[in-house]
């Protein structure tokens, strides 16, 4: 077959794929050179294909997962917005008829079967959520050398959805107002104990101890341990402030008036979210307040499938629960719900400015991680932020609270204190 036809092939199987969108606000372009210009005057994005084999790989179910791979490997790409070229696919994607989809399985059995081999994925072993397995998850998304985090994170190295407050324009302020929002909700005050569970690289915990609390972060992730504790020693808190390995089930018997955990009960598993919530309870003294922030399912009817792309190449062994469950078995474990607050839009938000951090940092971004890193992360968050934006997925806060013997909880009566 000649290269003319083979790529002729290859528009035939886009056109068919994104049908009346094909080339609406999007160029083509072929690994031969040769290229198919927008039929409008709009251009977010060039979809490249970068081998004449590429389609066939990519387009064959499941899709979330060789496109995917399509892309870490470079078979396929995009230059541009990259979220708009995600939104455009998944409208294709959700528009198609079965007639369609016949239609298009033909055409891609007509391309060469060559390829390019997918990227290395997580390959983890023993049972699911055992300690164990649960340090080398950790371990395979959050063990980045550092640099590569900060080419696409704010300074404090924040790793979870922003607060856009009233006024907010930049990341870095929205990481701050996060930050401020989450302990201004715990209503932490000087001398509290306070535990930060899955600290990251110690942003809550160093915002925590400079209000005056004594604040104990732990993380299974010895990247995370040991930039925390260093962040925690050149700023002068170490009376104040620490960060332990630990796992969240081996707390033992501290106890603490304040807990937050942010962005880490994606990472506990369905199964083991009454184990959770049960260690969280047995750790918070009565009457103290635990706030849990984490992506969701939106439900109900609405549920996320589960992306066997994320899981293999992002967050091996992650996964999401709808808030409504999680409120309940938070609840059996004997949590009050005292407030919950949705911030699907922020995270959104978030993202896109972590997709620009990277794409404009991507030269430093690869030089630490290397490319299929960079590559991993610009998709994994750019396709993020399209889920937020399109309501798949949620984020949602819950305060809750651990009443004394008397029901008492040290909550003011009002939300007023949380916007002076």
């Amino acid at each position: 077959m000649s290269e003319s036809a083979t790529v002729a092939r290859n528009a035939a199987v886009l056109e068919t794929v994104f049908g009346d969108r094909f080339r609406r606000n999007f160029d083509l372009r072929f690994w031969d050179g040769s290229e198919l210009p927008s039929i409008t005057a709009e251009r977010d994005f060039t979809f490249v294909v970068n081998d004449p084999g590429a389609l066939r790989r990519a387009l064959v179910p499941p899709v979330d997962l060789h496109a995917g791979e399509a892309f870490l490997t470079g078979a396929i790409d995009v230059e541009g917005d990259l979220c708009a070229a995600i939104s455009a696919f998944n409208h294709a994607s959700d528009a198609r008829s079965p007639i369609e989809r016949a239609r298009i399985a033909l055409l891609l059995a007509r391309l060469p079967r060559n390829g390019r081999a997918h990227a290395d994925g997580a390959a983890l072993q023993g049972t699911m959520h055992s300690r164990e397995r649960d340090r080398a998850a950790i371990a395979f998304h959050y063990d980045q050398p550092v640099a590569f985090y900060r080419s696409f994170l704010d300074r404090e190295l924040v790793y979870s959805c922003a607060y856009y407050d009233d006024g907010v324009t930049t990341l870095e302020e929205a990481q701050q107002a996060k930050l401020e929002h989450v302990l201004r909700k715990l209503r932490l005050e000087p001398g509290m104990t306070f535990l930060d569970i899955g600290c990251g690289w110690g942003a809550l915990v160093i915002a925590a101890a400079r209000r005056g609390a004594r604040a104990l972060g732990i993380t299974l992730s010895r990247t995370q341990y040991d930039e925390a504790n260093r962040r925690i020693d050149a700023l002068g808190l170490r009376e104040r402030a620490s960060v332990e390995l630990l796992d969240y089930r081996d707390l033992g018997k501290r106890r603490f008036d304040r807990i937050a955990s942010i962005g880490m009960v994606e990472h506990v598993g369905r199964e083991q979210l009454p184990e959770y919530f049960g260690a969280a309870f047995t750790a918070l003294r009565p009457g103290g307040l635990f706030l849990n922030h984490g992506i969701t399912e939106q439900s109900p009817g609405r549920t996320a499938p589960r992306n066997p792309f994320i899981r293999r190449y992002v967050f091996p062994d992650g996964d999401l629960t709808a808030i409504g469950d999680m409120l309940a078995i938070a609840e059996r474990a004997g949590f009050e719900v005292r407030d919950v607050e949705s911030l699907r839009e922020h995270y959104a938000r978030t993202l896109r400015a972590w997709v620009a951090n990277v794409e404009r940092n991507a030269e430093s971004a690869i030089a630490e991680a290397g490319s299929t890193a960079y590559r991993t992360w610009r998709l994994y968050m750019a396709a993020s932020a399209v889920s937020f934006e399109s309501g798949s997925i949620g984020l949602h806060q819950s305060l809750l609270a651990r009443p004394d013997a008397d029901g008492r909880v040290t909550i003011p009566a009002t939300r007023r204190d949380l916007y002076r």
